[in-house]
This record gives structure tokens, sequence and C-alpha cells, in this order.
């Protein structure tokens, strides 16, 4: 048992349960379920995280209504269908140490998306009109209350009668509870609305409604937002309020921040890396104060010595480490064995967790693509025979394929041209709000030195050293490089890729950076000559900027363009320079548009793959794989993914 972290490691008390640690996995979206029901792919996604120590698993939101259906591929507990299911999965959980509670829920307004594509009626504490989803919600009547209310208890009978160890209330994120705890919206005047207690009602009732249904060894908690980061949200004074008044009828309080109802709120729900760590610490203390019940914490919680120091401190009992769990599930058995230093960190870059989610896709992680297709992939065996592998790249790509063979047995060997290894990430973290992105090859060159991988670095690859390294398979991962730009060209404008301004070159004091990839370099580059004093515009080849971002890391970027006045404009094709000005088109109505008084001209444009030693190496009786960037300039997470399933296969 490690000494390092005795508070992340000590048993927790919640109600009649008893975790063996402090570390939970607090209820997310995984896109696993099959039709509202659980699926095996669900269970064997929590069933690594239960076997990789974890203390509590609070399960993904279940409807308790027919109008809480708020995606297309949310469980639902509205039925004795349902029971069957969750017992396969408590069971599961439970077996291999961990307990597991349930979240309740309704969305009140905040309906995402139908299963028919059909724009849903959504029904909240009042007539409101959703921002962010563009929702217009009836006010609910009295006796659709009581049926909701009724749903809650029905749905806690159910999922407890499956084994599962406790249920959660979810009044977090501007969902239906805590429509009817915010006065800005709660207009009513039956009861249910006016002043704090009788805004406070229908949580009141949906708790007591709950504990008729379930026997007294079952939890019930509630998660609510510490604040909602909005100026119509529920403010931090009036979720405490509540917190207080309902203590005597919860087992816990789980704290977080933000709501689903505004895209400056939303961001919280997955705050990304631009966010400090452990951000709400400072709320939750307040709460800490007020409250005589465990109380959990989640938000960018993402290493063990973060979640430690809380604990310490007494800010909380237990941290919701979602995304850190999402990207190492073994996290708390590497803690509990004294090898924190082996924990693979999040890097809070969102992009294959909830980015997965908002495109309706399972969850998974960048740095580890067995997250959410642990039935695809199962457990890494030994290859049947060990052969002389030779990596070409040190970028993500090559970097998680040489581990990866390494670990099933192969006698490996990475080449990087370059003196050092890193490929397009060692830029991408000199970018404002990105150096984390650099805690991705931080990860791998642990996992290069625990794999026992031979690095050579500062070695070009031909033909004649594949030949005589006597290669038996040979795998690919050369990167790209910037294409030459497309234009026509007049005049002595400045001309700088993005890639040469990271590496120091120096724009003029009006820049136009073209930005075709729409994703998180162009605004970052923009970002950072706009805090240097440049005078920017963002020209995006996309309806708008970051269009190939998950959304909270987009929003947040919005947000501080929007502080440093970039201008933004979208539609923009790039058509041509000269002395001062630069041309654009616009890619719907194809009108010129024009940058005028321009110094510099920064490009972020389609990115051309390094295949030159493929073509080299055609004859050579040998396999070759090529993954990543040279096989196609994409993302890092289909780099990491390619890797992992090729290396996988060998």
């Amino acid at each position: 048992m490690s000494t390092r972290f005795p508070h992340l490691l000590s048993p927790l008390q919640i109600g009649s349960v008893t975790l063996r640690n402090r570390i939970v996995s607090t209820g997310h979206d995984t896109v696993l379920p099959v039709d509202c029901q659980v699926s095996p792919e669900l269970i064997a996604y929590h069933q690594a995280r239960a076997q990789g120590g974890v203390g509590l698993i609070v399960l993904q939101v279940s409807g308790v209504h027919e109008s809480a259906r708020y995606t297309s591929h949310a469980l639902m507990a509205t039925d004795d269908g349902c029971i069957a299911g969750y017992r396969a999965l408590a069971t599961a959980v439970q077996a291999a140490g961990a307990r597991v509670f349930a979240q309740l829920f309704h969305p009140g307004s905040e309906i995402m998306e139908t299963a028919d594509g059909m724009q849903a009626v959504a029904y909240s504490a009042s007539r409101c009109a959703s921002e962010r989803f563009h929702v217009v919600a009836r006010a609910l009547s009295t006796a659709q209350i009581a049926e909701i209310v009724a749903g809650y208890a029905a749905a806690a009978r159910r999922i407890r009668a499956a084994g599962v160890d406790g249920v959660e209330i979810v009044a977090s994120h501007g969902y239906l509870p805590a429509q009817f705890l915010n006065p800005r919206l709660n207009q009513r005047s039956d009861g249910y609305g006016g002043d704090a207690a009788a805004r406070l009602r229908f949580l009141q009732e949906v708790a007591a409604a709950i504990r008729a249904a379930v026997d007294p060894d079952c939890v019930v908690g509630l998660r609510i937002s510490a604040g909602e980061c909005d100026a119509e949200g529920l403010t931090e004074d009036e979720a405490l309020a509540a917190c207080v008044a309902m203590q005597p009828a919860l087992d816990y309080v789980s704290l977080v921040a933000g709501t689903s109802a505004t895209l400056g709120g939303a961001v919280h729900i997955a705050p990304p890396m631009a966010y400090p760590a452990a951000y709400l610490a400072g709320q939750a203390e307040r709460f800490r104060r007020q409250l005589d019940i465990p109380l959990l914490l989640a938000g960018r919680i993402n290493q063990p010595q973060e979640a430690e120091q809380l604990l310490a401190a007494g800010v909380v009992d237990a941290c919701g480490m979602t995304r850190a769990l999402i990207c190492d599930p073994e996290l708390p058995n590497k803690v509990a064995q004294d090898q924190a230093d082996a924990v693979r960190a999040c890097i809070g870059c969102n992009q294959a967790c909830i980015g997965r989610f908002h495109r309706g896709l399972p969850i998974s992680c960048i740095q580890n693509p067995v997250s959410g297709r642990e039935l695809q992939f199962g457990q890494l065996t030994p290859a049947s025979s060990a052969r002389r592998v030779l990596v070409v790249g040190g970028g993500p790509a090559g970097m998680k394929a040489a581990v990866i063979a390494a670990q099933r047995g192969h006698r490996v060997t990475l080449y990087e041209a370059a003196s050092q290894l890193g490929g397009q990430v060692l830029l991408a973290q000199q970018l404002p709000g990105r150096a984390e992105f650099g805690g991705l090859l931080t990860n791998l060159h642990y996992e290069l030195q625990q794999a026992g991988v031979q690095v050579v670095l500062g070695q070009t690859v031909d033909r004649a050293l594949v030949q005589q390294q006597e290669a038996e398979l040979l795998i690919l991962a050369t990167g790209a490089r910037p294409a030459p730009p497309r234009l026509d060209i007049s005049g002595d404008l400045q001309l700088l890729d993005g890639w040469a301004v990271l590496q120091g070159a120096r724009p003029g004091s009006r820049v136009v950076v073209a930005d075709w990839r729409a994703d998180w370099v162009g605004p970052g580059l923009a970002i950072r000559l706009a805090q240097s004093g440049h005078r920017v515009t963002l020209a995006v080849n996309a309806t708008h900027m970051g269009q190939a971002l998950q959304m909270y890391v987009r929003d947040q970027l919005a947000a501080q363009l929007h502080r440093l006045q970039v201008t933004i404009i979208p539609y923009a094709r790039l058509y041509g320079v000269d002395d001062d000005t630069v041309y654009l088109q616009h890619t719907a109505s194809e009108e010129a548009m024009l940058c005028e008084g321009v110094d510099t001209l920064v490009l972020c444009q389609p990115l051309q793959p390094e295949d030159g030693l493929r073509q080299q190496l055609a004859g050579l009786p040998l396999p070759i794989h090529a993954i990543g960037d040279c096989l196609a300039p994409r993302t890092a997470e289909e780099a990491i993914y390619e890797a992992t399933r090729l290396a996988w296969q060998l």
C-alpha cells in the first residue's frame, strides 16, 4: 500500500456503503447503451475501471420519465425491462471490489436530440427558451410534476432491485431540479415557485419519494452545480442553500459547476485544459464548511497528487477523476502499488471522450483507444513469435506503436530524424492554453522506457538502413509537413507558415491567420499573436471558428478571441496576396472579401504526408505498414488509434 497517498487510498463511508478509496468515476455519457439499455460494451467499460481499483462508479444518467429522453442513447429506467441490465452491470462492478450508484435524471428544457430526428416537446418549471439547444419548453402542470416525481421513485426502485448500491439525483448543470430552484427561471405561483422554500419543493418531493421506494440501506445523493457560471443560472449561494436544506434527506452531495443551458456555462461540464487543475476547490471548501455529509468534487482533478492535496486539506471527502480514469483505468491500482509515475495522465483535450459523445459516437480517449472498445481489443497478449520491428518516426503514432509492439514481446527500435521525439506535439504544446497537451509525450516517453524500446534520435532511415538492420516488419509513422500554398502571389507581403511562427519567426504588426483546418491551431496562433500586441484577423475556411473542435474547447477559445478583439471571418477561402492585401473568397457566395493593410499572412493550411520512404522501400520482402499523418494528415486521435490497432495485432 502506497504511503504517498494515505488520504486518497483510505476508505470512505457513504450512508451504509463503504468505498475502498476516495477515487470516483462520476456520471458521464458513454454512448455505449443499446436501445437505451445497459449493453455488454457498457458493462465491459465500467468493469475495466472497477478492476483498475476505483472506489465508486456513478453510472451515466438514467431517464425517469418518457419526457426525460434528452438524447437517443440515454439509459432509461422507466420499465422493469431495464432491471436485468443494471443487475449484470452491478454484479460485474461489485465483483471487482468497487461500488456503483446510478444517476436519476430529467433534463427539463435541456434536450439535445431525439431518436427520430424530430424536435422534442420539452418541459420545465416554467415556459422557457434554452439558448444552447434552441428548445422552447412548456411549463409542467401539477399533474405532470406528480407523474415525474413518481417516475423518480419507480426508477430508483428498479435500479435498487437490480442490486445497485445507491442513486444520485441529478440537479446539476441546469437540469430540471435546478430549473425549479432557479428564481430567474421558475416563475410559478402554485406552490412550486415563489420563495426559496417553494422552489425547493420539487426536489424535496423527489427525494422523499425515492426514500419511500427503496430500502433504508440504499444510498441517496445529490449532484449539483456550485454555481452555474451564467448570469441567469443558479448561483453558488442558491445552490449552497438548497444543499443545506436537503441535507437531512441525503447521504452525500456531489459538486460540479456550470449549466447545459448556455455555451459559456456548458464549458464547465467537461472543462478543457485551459482551466487550472482542481479549479473548483474554493467553492467546495465553502460547501464543506456548511455540510455534515460526505462531499464529492469533480472538475479537472486529473492527477492523484491533486486529489491527495484536496483530501488532506479537508476540502472534500472524495474526488471525481472521471477523465483521468478514461485515460488510465488502472490509475487507482498504480497509486496503491507506489507506481504513481506510471499513471497515464489525462491532458484535458476533450477530443475522444466528450468530443465523441457530442458526435453521437461511443466514448474513448486519444491516449488510450482501448477505452470504450474493451470488447473489441480485449486483453493485450504476447505475440506468437517475436520479430525485429523497426518504427520510423517519433511522433505520437510511432511512439504508441513502438510501445505496444514491445509490450507484446517484439524487439523494437524507434528511429526519429529530429533530435527529440514528439512530432507536431512539440509545436502544439507551445500554443496558449495547450501546454498540457505535451503531457501526451511525457506519458509516451515513460511507456517507451518501461517497454524497453530502443530509441535512436537524429537518424534518417533509408532503404540501406532497413536492410542493414535486418528488419522483419516496418512501421512508417513519418508524419506530415506544411504543403506549399496554392496562391496568386504578387508583391512582397510576408508569408509565414504557422509552424514557422511557433519556431520563432517574427510576423509584422497586422496579421491575417488563414485557417483552413478549422481546429485549434489557427485560433491558438491568433490568440498568441494578439497577446503579443499584434492586430489579428482570423479567416476561417469553415462555417465558424473551431468547426472541427469539441464544442467546449471551441467555445473557450471563442471567449478568448472575443476578449482579445480578434476579428473572425468565416466562410473564407484563401485566394491570393499582394503588397498589403489578403484576398479571400466567400465559400458560399464565391464573392471576394479583402483584408487590407496587412503586414503578414500566417498559413494554417492542409498538410502533406511525408511518405517518400514508403516509395523508396518498394520491393523489399517485408511487411510495411503506414499509420498516422504519413498515411493521411489528421489528428493525434487517429494516429494513436491506428498505432494501437496495428500493434495489437502484430
